[in-house]
């Protein structure tokens, strides 16, 4: 039941994606007149403070934004991860790096690593080394706008560089298809993701499928702090291990080039892990398009 609670939600996030993506499709053909696909876009207020945004973070949540950070931008993540009390481990800790560069307002080259990964089993024995490598490539189709909604693409594939022996990773490819969709409603942020999961089997060759899903809304304050809340659930291990998520998580734009996170996350099924904390920040570091 658990399993299949897990299955509906991903299906209900896919269904969503698609009725929005239907609606913005209808509104742009219905609302944007031949002549003027032509000519350049005249820019609202709401459009430009966006463009304006410096960084855009991925993190902490699995929902990530259809719109990426300014052109030229190299953005680095890191931070702290940690899951407690599931089936298949006592405790979980990992230091997730992310660089992500826009290449241009449209394309996003990112790479991720976890520089340390531990791990303790239900008997109490503990494995630590480096994690596994991510290798993705974000697309901008649609940019927001009054008329329909931000829609991406992304691709990842993940390098098994974790130690198979030490049991910090399967030792296989895996790969995943993001459709990403986001929106602005007043001062709330909404992410909404589906995914394809394609997973290596571990001990045998071949593969296996599964799906993904997460729905974020984030707003910030005049002072500079915000609040996250997300519901996340996947059938296969991925970035976080399978299960139904939900994460609330507190924010703090020092600036427009640093911004820190915390919160926590909570499994809902019996696949996830019972609790998770989590903490860190996002750097612009810097800006090759700069004059």
């Amino acid at each position: 039941m658990n399993k299949r609670l897990a299955e509906y939600f991903i299906t209900a996030c896919l269904l969503l994606i698609t009725a929005l993506s239907a609606q913005a499709q209808q509104v742009i053909s219905s609302s944007v007149p031949l002549t003027d696909t032509l000519l350049p876009p005249v820019m609202s207020p709401r459009s430009q403070s966006e463009e304006e945004d410096f960084i855009k973070p991925s993190r902490p949540s699995v929902a990530n934004p259809a719109e990426i950070q300014k052109a030229g931008v190299l953005q680095i993540e890191f931070g702290y991860d940690g899951n407690f009390r599931a089936g298949e481990f006592r405790s979980q800790h990992a230091a997730p790096l992310a660089l992500r560069f826009a290449a241009s307002s449209r394309l996003l080259l990112e790479a991720n690593l976890d520089t340390v990964k531990s791990e303790t089993d239900e008997t109490g024995m503990r494995a630590t080394g480096i994690g596994d490598t991510r290798l993705g490539l974000p697309v901008v189709a649609l940019k927001d706008t009054e008329q329909h909604p931000a829609l991406g693409f992304a691709y990842y594939v993940k390098l098994p560089s974790a130690s198979k022996d030490k049991g910090l990773g399967t030792g296989r490819f895996d790969h995943k298809i993001l459709f990403l969709l986001s929106r602005k409603f007043g001062s709330v942020d909404m992410d909404l993701n589906g995914g394809y999961l394609i997973v290596g089997r571990e001990d045998e060759p071949g593969w296996v499928t599964g799906g993904q899903g997460a729905l974020s809304f984030s707003g910030e304050f005049e002072n500079g702090f915000g609040l996250q809340g997300e519901i996340s659930g996947q059938s296969k291990d991925d970035v976080q291990p399978k299960g139904l998520f939900a994460l609330g998580a507190l924010t703090y734009k020092a600036n427009r080039r640093l911004i820190f996170d915390a919160g926590l996350r909570f499994g809902l099924n019996a696949d996830a892990p019972r609790v998770g904390v989590f903490a860190g920040l996002t750097i612009g570091a810097a800006d090759f398009r700069s004059q």
